[in-house]
């Protein structure tokens, strides 16, 4: 069976549980699902290659101990052993990172996780479903890679989750401009399902040439996600793409920190990101940045997190960032006239890229820039581009999304 029609059966299974309502519940309980198996098929290659590995989870909640077998639990005893003991131990889990890293990756995916279905047999069939794809085969892994891309795609329908996901051509043009080299440390601080670290992964992983750089690349990448639901699947996205302990992808939100507390282990090489925008963070927010910067706008307080959290450099190069960000952080008054002076006095902004309205379409027809810039000297001239839709099409939409290739001409 393919890997797409057994998602789509587990999608239809699910269907018929009473418990499951609506897409993001399904996605919900399939995420939590998926990152228990992928995390199992890695935990068998680690054992592999460890004489004295040791299980970061209790031995039965690994998926081959409760979940494998398609003729094992089923129906009410099941049910029980999710609700009772899988996912309560799992969000207690004692794992403290730097002597468990992998069990406080757990604990962190698990800390708002929820067993939506209600009917044990049909949970069993998902499970069984899911069993159907080979985590430990290199190619079915490859093929997975794509269908997270679909799952993720389901996630932006669920309501009104559009903000998790920034469509890929967006991500991959911005990655490849910023170019990120083995050794330097990547950062999303509103990173979604992802999108951003999985693709400088990729990039990266061009450039090792021995364990010293697969190491280098197990530390090379930072994020924090706010939400539950797209935190996990970030997780269980790194894990897909040999990071073997995510333990650097936060659950929590980055404004929450003040700027002024922000030392030597919080900067950064690179930041490529595409922050919220449109929002207001919760009343204090605002206090953790200087009072004359204050505001509740998510986008303002993002940008100013960012320039902070780039390293300076004695050579007047520091670190470089790649942001997505709407018309009105360039373009706004108030305070916005202040967080753009101190863009451009902190950081060279030496290119922006206008982004067509309906790159985000449905979820905004805000208008959006890709803002690329280096702290360390001021900025002096600003290269613009404006990316042209291609010929023949009126919009961009979920059946005909923006592509790499759109950016040809601006990447020239």
């Amino acid at each position: 069976m393919s890997i797409s029609s057994a998602i789509k059966s587990i999608q239809d299974i699910m269907r018929k549980d009473a418990g499951v309502d609506g897409d993001a519940q399904r996605l919900g309980q399939l995420s939590w699902l998926l990152f228990l198996k992928i995390f199992d098929a890695q935990e068998e290659e680690l054992e592999d290659e460890q004489d004295s590995y040791k299980a970061p989870i209790p031995e039965k909640f690994l998926w081959r101990n409760w979940a494998a077998d398609s003729q094992g639990i089923t129906g009410d005893e099941l049910l029980d052993f999710v609700n009772n003991n899988l996912i309560v131990e799992l969000k207690n889990l004692v794992a403290p990172i730097k002597q468990n890293p992998r069990g406080f990756v757990v604990k962190e995916a698990f800390s708002d996780a929820f067993n939506y279905m209600k009917n044990g047999t049909l949970l069993r069939q998902v499970i069984n479903k899911l069993n159907e794809i080979d985590f430990t085969n290199s190619q079915e892994r490859h093929l997975f890679g794509d269908l997270y891309e679909q799952i993720l795609k389901d996630l932006q329908s669920a309501g009104n989750s559009g903000e998790f996901y920034t469509p890929r051509a967006v991500t991959r043009f911005i990655v490849k401009m910023i170019n990120p080299k083995l050794g330097e440390t990547v950062f999303d601080p509103a990173c979604g399902t992802g999108g951003f670290l999985a693709c400088t992964v990729d990039t990266l992983r061009d450039q090792v040439k021995d364990s010293a750089g697969h190491q280098q690349l197990q530390n090379s990448v930072r994020g924090v996600e706010k939400k539950q639901l797209p935190h996990l699947l970030c997780t269980t996205n790194m894990l897909l793409h040999g990071i073997e302990v995510p333990k650097n992808i936060r659950h929590g939100n980055t404004l929450n920190k003040p700027l002024s507390s922000l030392d030597d282990d919080d900067m950064v090489d690179v930041v490529v990101s595409n922050p919220p925008f449109g929002g207001t963070e919760e009343d204090g927010i605002e206090k953790n940045f200087p009072s004359e910067y204050q505001t509740r706008e998510t986008a303002d307080l993002f940008l100013q997190y960012i320039i902070e959290v780039l390293k300076n450099s004695s050579e007047g190069k520091g670190g470089r960032a790649a942001v997505v960000l709407p018309d009105g952080t360039l373009f706004g008054e108030g305070v916005k006239t202040k967080i753009k002076k101190l863009l451009l006095d902190e950081c060279n902004l030496h290119t922006l890229v206008r982004l067509p309205n309906s790159v985000f379409a449905p979820y905004t027809s805000i208008k959006t820039n890709i803002l690329f810039f280096e702290k360390g000297t001021p900025t002096k001239d600003i290269w613009y581009y404006e990316v042209p839709l291609p010929e023949g099409v009126k919009a961009f939409n979920k059946t005909k999304p923006m592509k790499l290739t759109d950016f040809d001409a601006c990447a020239d």
